[in-house]
C-alpha cells in the first residue's frame, strides 16, 4: 500500500498493479464530510501518468443492471477512472493486451457512494460493471473522447474470461448492444502488454 502524508490524499494499493484502487480522503465532521475525489498533482506522484478529457455519468435503475465489457481500441484508447456516487457496484476490469501473461484474466472490486474507493484502469484493459443495489449512479474518468469508430466490447459471460458474477442465477439486465457484442475468440487484440501483470486487488 502506498500512503501519502496528508489526509487529502489518495491512497493507492499495489503501486505497480496497472490496475489500482484509489480511496480519497475524506474529513469529517458532525455535518458529515468533505473529500476531494481527484487532485492531479498527487495522481501523478502516485504512477497515473495521464490526462483525463471527459467524463462520464450513468444512472441505472434496477438492481443486477450490468454494463460492459466495453473499451476504445487505438488511436482513441482510454484509461479510466471509475467511482460509484450513489448505491453499490462490482466493478471489473479484463486485461486484453496482446502477449499478457494475465491475458483474460480480470479483477474486480465493490465501489460505493459509502466507501468512496475508485478503479483506475489503463489503456488495454475492457470494463464492466454490475449495480449491486437499486437506482446506483457511478461517474468514470477517461483519458480520450468517445469515438464510434474505436467503440469495441466482448461479450460479457465469455467463457474464456468467466467473471464470477454475483447474479444467485438472475438474468441481468443488458442493453441491446451489450447482448450482441462478440466473444474474445473473435477480437483481434490490438492493445501492447506494458511489461505489467495485473495482480490481484488488495485493499
Amino acid at each position: 500500500m502506498t500512503y501519502a502524508n496528508d489526509e487529502m490524499t489518495m491512497v493507492l494499493a499495489i503501486p505497480d498493479n496497472p490496475v489500482k484502487i484509489i480511496a480519497p480522503g475524506r474529513f469529517r465532521d458532525d455535518r458529515g464530510w468533505f473529500s476531494e475525489p481527484y487532485n492531479e498533482k498527487r495522481a501523478l506522484a502516485l504512477g497515473l501518468d495521464c490526462r483525463f478529457v471527459q467524463d462520464k455519468h450513468s444512472l441505472s435503475y434496477a438492481t443486477g443492471t450490468l454494463r460492459g465489457i466495453h473499451f476504445q481500441v487505438p488511436p482513441h484508447g482510454q484509461s479510466k477512472l471509475v467511482r460509484c456516487v450513489r448505491g453499490r457496484i462490482l466493478d471489473i476490469a479484463v486485461d486484453l493486451r496482446k502477449g499478457s501473461p494475465t491475458f483474460a484474466k480480470s479483477v474486480c472490486s465493490e465501489l460505493s457512494a459509502e466507501n468512496g474507493c475508485q478503479i483506475f484502469m489503463p489503456v488495454g484493459f475492457g470494463h464492466a460493471f454490475l449495480t449491486l443495489e437499486p437506482d446506483t449512479e457511478v461517474l468514470y474518468k477517461v483519458t480520450d473522447y468517445y469515438a464510434p469508430r474505436c467503440d469495441g466490447g466482448i461479450r460479457w459471460n465469455d467463457g474464456d474470461i468467466a467473471i464470477d458474477w454475483p447474479l444467485t442465477g438472475a438474468r441481468p439486465q443488458l442493453s441491446a448492444k451489450d447482448k450482441k457484442l462478440p466473444f474474445l475468440r473473435d477480437f483481434d487484440s490490438p492493445f501492447d502488454y506494458d511489461g505489467r501483470p495485473l495482480a490481484p486487488l488488495d485493499y
